[in-house]
Formats: structure tokens, sequence, C-alpha cells
């Protein structure tokens, strides 16, 4: 069973950056059609931030993070980075990792079958 284990949360300031890391346990890129970042803010419903369909190296954003976050893969390591720049207190969650074995054009709408755990990120001054 596949194991995903994020790092690289903290609290940043209003406009400061932060890269997420997502370490998997299995080659996903060759095992999973879609990975992904979902985040969580307080009190509201789970969200996906940002998709990748491994194939292609095609990448989606959500419109509210487009132009400051950036998906990408460390194939040798099998992990996924979220680098995240310009960042305000909207972008407050927890954040989540996820691989899929389906496939659609947009891939912030597939389900996702493993997750990890969860790093948190708190935008504040």
């Amino acid at each position: 069973q596949l194991q995903l284990v994020e790092s690289g949360g903290g609290l940043v300031q209003p406009g400061g950056s932060l890269t997420l890391s997502c370490a998997a346990s299995d080659d996903f890129i060759l095992n999973y059609r879609a990975i992904a970042w979902f985040r969580q803010a307080p009190g509201k419903e789970r969200e996906g931030a940002s998709c990748m369909l491994t194939t292609q190296r095609r990448s989606l954003y959500k419109d509210s993070v487009q132009g400051r976050f950036t998906i990408s893969v460390d194939s040798n390591k099998n992990t996924l980075i979220l680098q995240m720049n310009n960042l305000n207190p909207e972008d407050t969650g927890v954040y989540y990792c996820a691989t899929s074995k389906y496939y659609a054009d947009n891939c912030l709408l597939l389900p996702y079958d493993y997750w990890g755990q969860g790093t948190q990120v708190t935008v504040s001054s």
C-alpha cells in the first residue's frame, strides 16, 4: 500500500514562501495517473489546490493559487513538491498530497485513492 508523507509546513508571514514535499513509498509517477495537493482551511471543506497528470506532466491549479504555486516532481526521489510564493492568510490550512489511479482532463475533480497525513501551513503576521 502506498504511503505518502508530507513535510515543509510552518508559520510564514504574508508575502512569504514555503516549499512542501511529499515523499512516496512507491513510484507514483509510474503507478498513478494523477497526483495532487489538497488543502483544508479551518471550518471549510477540503479543496484541490494543484494537480498533475503524470503521463503528460501537465499541471492544473485552483484559480486562487494560479501564478503563485508550482507543482513539480522529483522522480529520482519519488517526491512531489509544491512551491508556494506570495502567500496570504487565505492559504492557511492543512495541506495533503494524494494520488489517483484515474484520469480526467481536470485532475482536480478526480477521486483520489491514497492520502498523506497532512502538513500545517499558517500564514499570519
